[in-house]
C-alpha cells in the first residue's frame, strides 16, 4: 500500500509520528501535514495566497497551510506519480465525535481525500494533555487500514474513527453519527492598549443518549466508535416534500424524482 498520512495538529505532533509508524508495516507511508496546529480550521482550502512545501525528510512535508491543502498537496503535487491507496488523518489530540465533524480539521483532511475518489479515515483519541498514550489509537488504525485494504468504500465515504482515552484499542463499533452540546461562552478582556478581545469557550456540557451513537459508544460504553461519513448532505425526505411547496411568484419547473 502506498499510504499518505496528514493531521490538524501539525507534522510535529505525537499523534502523527505514532499514526504513520503503526502503518509503516503495510507499505510506503508518506506524510504532507500542516507546519502548524490547525485544530477547527474544517474544510477551508488556501486560494488566496501561495503555499509553502517544506521537505523534513525522505517522504516528510510540512505544508504552511491547512490540512485540506495539506491533501490537495500531497496527493497532486507530491505524489502525483502514484496516488495513494489510503488517505489516514490524525492522530488528532482529543475527540471528533458527533457535531465536532463540521469543525474539525482531521475530519476534513480525510473528506478531501474522498472527494478526490480515495479511501480515507480520520482518527482521533478523546483525551487530552501532554502524557497522552497514542499507542491504542495507533494500532487500531493499523487494523482498520489492513480491513480497508480488503474492503472497497463507496465513493465519496470516509471513516470517522474515535478512541476512548483508556481504551487498548481492541474492542470497536460501527456507529452512527451523534449529538453534542456545547456551552455557548465568550470570554470578553482587553489587550495592553485597552481594546477588547474575544476567546470563543465553548465546554461541552452534555450529549444525546442515542443508541448507536459514536458518542454513546465512546463516553458511556467506553469502546472504539468507526462512523462512516458521506459527502452527499442531502436530505432526501425533504428534497421530495419540496416538490409540493407553492412559493408566491415563483414557478416549480421539472418533476422531483
Amino acid at each position: 500500500m502506498r499510504i499518505l498520512v496528514t493531521n490538524d495538529d501539525g507534522v510535529r505532533s505525537r499523534g502523527i509520528e505514532a499514526l504513520a509508524a503503526a502503518l509503516a508495516p503495510l507499505g510506503e507511508v508518506w506524510v504532507v501535514a500542516p507546519d502548524r496546529e490547525q485544530s477547527a480550521a474544517s474544510h477551508s482550502i488556501s486560494l488566496h495566497r501561495p503555499l509553502r512545501l517544506q521537505q523534513l525528510g525522505p517522504r516528510t512535508f510540512a505544508v504552511d497551510g491547512t490540512p485540506s491543502d495539506a491533501v490537495y498537496l500531497g496527493v497532486h503535487h507530491v505524489l502525483r506519480d502514484a496516488r495513494p491507496d489510503l488517505v489516514a488523518s490524525g492522530v488528532n489530540h482529543g475527540a471528533n465525535l458527533a457535531d465536532d465533524i463540521t469543525y474539525s480539521g482531521t475530519v476534513a483532511a480525510a473528506m478531501e481525500a474522498a472527494m478526490m475518489g480515495l479511501p480515507a479515515m480520520a482518527v482521533s483519541l478523546c483525551a487530552r494533555g501532554p502524557a497522552l498514550d497514542f499507542g491504542p489509537a495507533a494500532r487500531f488504525a493499523h487494523a482498520l487500514a489492513s480491513g480497508l485494504a480488503g474492503h472497497r468504500l463507496a465513493p465519496g465515504v470516509l471513516l470517522n474513527v474515535n478512541v476512548p482515552a483508556a481504551s487498548d484499542g481492541t474492542r470497536w463499533r460501527a456507529t452512527r453519527q451523534g449529538r453534542r452540546s456545547y456551552g455557548a461562552g465568550v470570554v470578553e478582556a482587553l489587550d495592553p492598549r485597552g481594546r477588547p478581545y474575544y476567546w470563543i469557550a465553548g465546554d461541552e456540557l452534555a450529549h444525546a443518549d442515542l443508541p448507536g451513537s459514536d458518542a454513546n459508544a465512546v463516553l458511556d460504553e467506553g469502546v472504539v466508535s468507526v462512523t462512516p461519513l458521506h459527502m452527499d448532505f442531502t436530505e432526501d425526505a425533504v428534497r421530495r416534500a419540496l416538490a409540493d411547496w407553492e412559493l408566491p411568484g415563483a414557478r416549480r419547473v421539472g418533476e422531483t424524482p
